[in-house]
């Protein structure tokens, strides 16, 4: 997989050019209060301080993106690969990183654990070209205060293997209550696939009035886990790293379930099998990914050049033809289309580019992005809903149902 991502990086190289660039651990519930306030935020960015330590998902912090930066900044950058969320905010409360690219079931956690500080986005010149569904989502944004700058983003969409599952699905329904594909059926393998078990029966059973699927009251949360125990008989193997799914196609013993972006992308450039995607009529669930500044960051300076910089058209598409992500500010489109198209070939590269929905809010908006469910419903309800940590518990006997 390492070769893969690096070949893809190696192939839109040239588009990543320097470009100028201007508390304590908590519980793992999530919660709406944050580590600071935005009374105190730095006003300027001064000399960096050389160095800067990363915590990113593996794609976001190759050699074409950061040694530009290096080369402009003075900051050495190290990075420590993440492979699941839970993994980062483990990593994050051990105060040895400047800085993470958290997704929206961390990024809470995060905040409410007094692990990152706010950030004064007067300081991001390209702060207003984020996509407006991205500038403050409650994933990195509590009572106005931005905790970080959204990068890139994708949905978790419904894959299949053409030769075997037919006819075409257009809903969620094959993977859950079906069982023409099962023993064949994979899932992501988190408790925040709860969610996507959420969505569906946001939409085939009204009656449990779903409004969001990452708060949800103990009926709402129960009939979820009953769905997931009940399509965990039909799954081969859930999947955590990406690349474990590209193997269970590629293998044979995968022909549908959920995946990502960059999954889909490099089973095609791969060639071995044929797959297409679907967004189902329920919706999906995705992610949206974030910088986010440590309390504890030995380089705070060089962290701040750093979101700056990753910001910039060429680096938001380089990163995003690499890692199978979209940009999330949408200057960026144009080069992520001559990007994939260097990539992948004019056939594959247009189909892909088409895949990635590049500033089509619409859409954007349409996608249940991560957050960390937190026992406050945002509503009426009160503090009725289950937090992550019980989802946490479910999941593991969700797994043991299979």
């Amino acid at each position: 997989m390492r070769i893969r991502i690096a070949m893809a990086a190696l192939a839109v190289a040239a588009m990543a050019v320097a470009a100028g660039c201007g508390g304590s651990s908590g519980s793992d519930t999530g919660g709406t209060g944050g580590g600071g306030s935005s009374s105190s935020l730095p006003t300027s960015i001064g000399e960096g301080e050389g160095g800067l330590n990363l915590i990113a998902w593996q794609g976001y912090t190759e050699p074409n993106v950061v040694k530009p930066f290096e080369k402009q900044t003075g900051c050495q950058v190290k990075v420590k690969y993440g492979q699941t969320s839970d993994e980062m905010v483990q990593l994050m409360r051990s105060g040895q990183y400047d800085g993470v690219s958290a997704s929206g079931d961390a990024t809470n956690r995060l905040i409410a654990g007094g692990d990152v500080v706010p950030i004064n986005t007067d300081l991001i010149p390209d702060f207003k070209d984020i996509s407006t569904p991205l500038q403050s989502p409650p994933h990195n944004t509590v009572d106005g205060v931005h905790y970080g700058v959204s990068y890139e983003w994708g949905a978790n969409v419904l894959m299949y293997n053409t030769d075997v599952v037919k006819p075409a699905p257009d809903s969620w329904g094959v993977v859950f209550d079906g069982t023409s594909y099962s023993g064949k059926v994979t899932a992501y393998d988190s408790p925040i696939y709860i969610a996507d078990a959420a969505v569906y029966l946001k939409a085939t059973q009204p009656d449990l009035n779903i409004t969001d699927p990452y708060e949800l009251t103990q009926q709402q949360f129960d009939a979820a886990v009953n769905l997931l125990k009940q399509q965990a008989g039909m799954v081969s193997k859930p999947w955590a790293l990406y690349s474990d799914e590209i193997d269970g196609f590629e293998s044979g013993d995968m022909a549908i379930g959920t995946a990502w972006p960059v999954n889909q992308n490099l089973l095609v450039s791969d060639g071995k099998v044929p797959v297409a995607s679907t967004t189902p009529s329920e919706g999906v669930t995705g992610w949206a990914d974030t910088w986010m500044m440590s309390s504890h960051a030995q380089h705070p300076i060089c962290m701040l050049d750093w979101m700056n910089y990753t910001l910039q058209d060429k680096i938001q598409a380089a990163t995003a033809v690499i890692f199978g992500a979209t940009p999330s500010v949408s200057t960026a489109c144009g080069d992520l289309q001559q990007g994939l198209l260097k990539a992948y070939g004019k056939t594959v590269g247009k189909s892909a580019y088409d895949f990635y929905h590049c500033g089509d809010d619409q859409y954007l908006s349409s996608v249940h992005l991560w957050k960390t469910p937190v026992p406050d419903c945002g509503d009426s309800r009160g503090q009725t809903c289950i937090d992550y940590s019980t989802w946490t518990n479910a999941w593991t006997e969700i797994r043991g149902a299979g």
